[in-house]
């Protein structure tokens, strides 16, 4: 059972009234503030007296102390800030990044009650089955596996109650986290980027959206029989209830001993995926890790990928997506027009030559594996949790010395999606010529293709639809 005031079970949506809302809210407030309060006291007294960088680790064993014994929603963000150079201290961001995103789950009596409140007290009925355990657990909800009446295997994500205030309770608190690296020694002003962190994981508390992802991600894969994406069952689900096809497969890791050739064609699958939707429709998937992909199999070999967890969709504009082909274009050709106005359509403003150089820096090792016309792996001799943070410490440290830089709210996602996904090829051992694999991507792009693509998908929904829920059926 899970123990923090968010997910108290005795407070379930369907009996407590707006008083006991009122006071679950208070609780998050007092124990999240009390956590993050007390590290952010702890490190500034720390840097008032003269701290060493052997006190910055401490800090940091300290911050991921505090939010793992939070979770909830502290536990994703916290997860997102630490693949974005010098949102947080690079100490910090190493202890972050090892934070387990997974809670303990709901009971089967709240989870019963929580089903109740989402599609009504004959729920159950609309099931032919519905596992009491379920098959997976994290930090804004959890995933039950069912059977449809019609035979159909199904999997019932279901969001934790009053999860909107425990959000806005834990964004808060790392608000104070950001300020305090801020002041003391950030090159980078992380406003603009945090306003970015928050407004996802507001996002992923949206079904409908996400109900919307999915479907666009259907769209987009539709004839490509190698990427599986789940079919939405609308009159099954609810603003807090996705129901959806269950998609059989196997964990990615399970294939790390596998031939060459399987871990590979892996790779380029995951490839595909990721920037196939970004090179034709603007569209990235925000949370590329281990956890959101699976490989299904036919005849007892690797078919291709599922795909799980729409929920951190990020849509670019026709013109961001030129930027990024124009930057890749112009370090190919080490053309400094090219490559300045790219950083431009990516939203950088003031554009100095040392700013130019440092973010050239960042960008060669982004871009670096698919500049290099040859078979090779993502990055030799760097461990999936160690990829990015050399040159990003070579960035953090140009940026020091050239003042504070605003970095737009476009790369943090870009910038993220980039270290996972490098991070995954090199659990898989991947080696490929990326090059190649780019190139196919974006052969012919232009941004009026971007656009004409993006009007034949379905539209995003502006507010909740009322055809949405069981209502529907």
């Amino acid at each position: 059972m899970v123990d923090d005031p968010v997910f108290d079970a005795e407070d379930d949506d369907a009996s407590y009234d707006d008083q006991n809302r009122f006071g679950r809210r208070l609780k998050r407030y007092a124990r999240v503030n009390a956590g993050v309060g007390g590290f952010v006291a702890r490190a500034a007294g720390a840097r008032l007296f003269g701290g060493s960088s052997s006190d910055i680790e401490r800090e940091a064993a300290d911050l991921a102390r505090v939010l793992g014994t939070l979770k909830g929603p502290l536990m994703k963000v916290a997860q997102m800030i630490a693949t974005v150079p010098d949102v947080v201290p690079p100490e910090y961001a190493a202890e972050l990044a090892q934070l387990q995103s997974d809670a303990p789950p709901m009971g089967w009596a709240f989870t019963k009650r929580r089903m109740r409140s989402e599609l009504g007290a004959g729920w159950r009925a609309r099931f032919a089955e519905f596992d009491h355990e379920p098959s997976a657990a994290a930090s804004l909800g959890q995933v039950h596996k069912a059977l449809h009446l019609d035979g159909t295997v199904l999997a019932c994500k279901l969001q934790y109650p009053d999860m909107e205030s425990a959000v806005e309770a834990d964004l808060k608190q790392l608000n104070m986290v950001f300020a305090l690296h801020r002041s003391m020694q950030s090159a980078v002003d992380t406003r603009e980027m945090a306003e970015e962190i928050a407004e996802r994981v507001r996002e992923e508390l949206d079904y409908v959206r996400e109900a919307w992802h999915m479907r666009l991600y259907g769209e987009i894969f539709r004839n490509k029989d190698s990427i599986r994406v789940p079919t939405l069952y609308q009159d099954l689900s609810t603003p807090r209830l996705l129901t959806m096809s269950w998609l059989s497969g196997n964990k990615l890791l399970d294939y790390k001993k596998h031939s060459q050739e399987v871990r590979n064609l892996l790779t380029e699958r995951l490839f595909h995926a990721w920037w196939y939707p970004f090179a034709h429709y603007g569209v990235i998937h925000g949370d590329p890790h281990l956890g959101n992909y699976s490989a299904f199999e036919e005849g007892g070999e690797v078919g291709g990928l599922n795909l799980f967890d729409y929920g951190c969709i990020r849509i670019f504009t026709p013109r961001f997506v030129k930027g990024v082909v124009d930057l890749y274009h112009g370090l190919e050709k080490d053309d400094r027009d090219q490559i300045v106005h790219a950083y431009e359509c990516w939203g950088f403003s003031n554009l100095s030559d040392e700013l130019i150089d440092a973010l050239n820096l960042w960008a060669r090792f982004i871009y670096g594996p698919m500049l290099d016309d040859r078979v090779r792996s993502v990055a030799d001799g760097v461990s999936p949790a160690e990829y990015g943070r050399k040159q990003a410490f070579k960035v953090h440290q140009e940026f020091r010395r050239l003042g504070p830089i605003t970095v737009p709210r476009e790369f943090v996602f870009m910038d993220r999606a980039a270290i996972g996904l490098g991070g995954v090829f090199l659990h898989l051992g991947a080696e490929l010529n990326f090059y190649r694999l780019f190139n196919e991507q974006i052969e012919d792009f232009s941004e009026e293709r971007v656009s004409i693509a993006r009007r034949s998908l379905p539209a995003a929904p502006q507010q909740f639809d009322p055809s949405f829920g069981p209502a529907a059926a």
